[in-house]
């Protein structure tokens, strides 16, 4: 298992994060690009042009870059970067993951609601189950994950997982397999390692959630 919480895959791609200094698949790894102005911009979707820095998809790992300043040294130059670096990366994979749960729901390969979602899990029907960070420890205990390995999200709030369904608060949602799941899995794994794993909302101080407008490359 990587630092941020995905499971290596063999054969796929690596790079090395500059704050741990250990090579991992890019799946955990969040990169980064020199913008203009030699501005730090974080690449979340991986696809900007220019050398890529990479670091590990973990909040401590972010913050020792910042701290010490280590993206001059990766990219060879001055370069500066938002004080509020951390907690926009935080954003952007949260709107990530809101948005490839968002298109599940459209593809009509997610089900919301706790009795559906225990007997879909119960039958084998589902490949993913994803409950709210902040619901009732009694009720989230009561719904079994599907078998096998990473089939449970739990980092994003309620209101979070509302916005993904077009409804105020959900606790309880589960995806079907052959569909986005698997991305859901990767892209909440990152997130996951960078809010430090079962933390509810915490986009700004009035606990509200990132709008979807403008969320593309998912």
């Amino acid at each position: 298992m990587t630092r941020g919480g995905r499971l290596k895959t063999e054969d796929e791609a690596e790079r090395r994060c500059i704050a741990t200094g250990d090579s991992q698949p890019k799946s955990g790894l969040i990169r980064f690009v020199v913008g203009p102005g030699d501005q730090i911009v974080p690449d979340i979707a991986g696809k900007l042009p220019g050398r890529g820095i990479w670091i590990s998809a973990d909040r401590v790992a972010l913050e020792k870059v910042v701290s010490k300043k280590l993206f001059a040294r990766a990219a060879k130059c001055q370069v500066s970067f938002s004080d509020s670096l951390v907690a926009d990366v935080e954003t952007l994979l949260l709107k990530r993951v809101i948005s490839l749960i968002s298109l599940a729901r459209k593809s009509g390969t997610a089900i919301t609601g706790f009795e559906k979602v225990k007997e879909a899990c119960t039958t084998g029907s589902v490949a993913l189950l994803l409950q709210a960070s902040d619901g009732s420890p009694g009720q989230i205990g009561k719904i079994r994950p599907p078998k096998g390995d990473n089939t449970h999200v739990t980092c994003l709030s309620g209101q979070e997982l509302g916005v993904a369904f077009g409804r105020e608060n959900v606790i309880h949602a589960a995806l079907a397999a052959g569909g986005l799941e698997e991305r859901v899995v990767e892209e909440a794994a990152r997130l996951a390692g960078v809010r430090q794993f079962h933390v509810q909302t915490r986009a700004n101080a009035s606990g509200a959630v990132p709008e979807l407008e403008g969320v593309k490359d998912v």
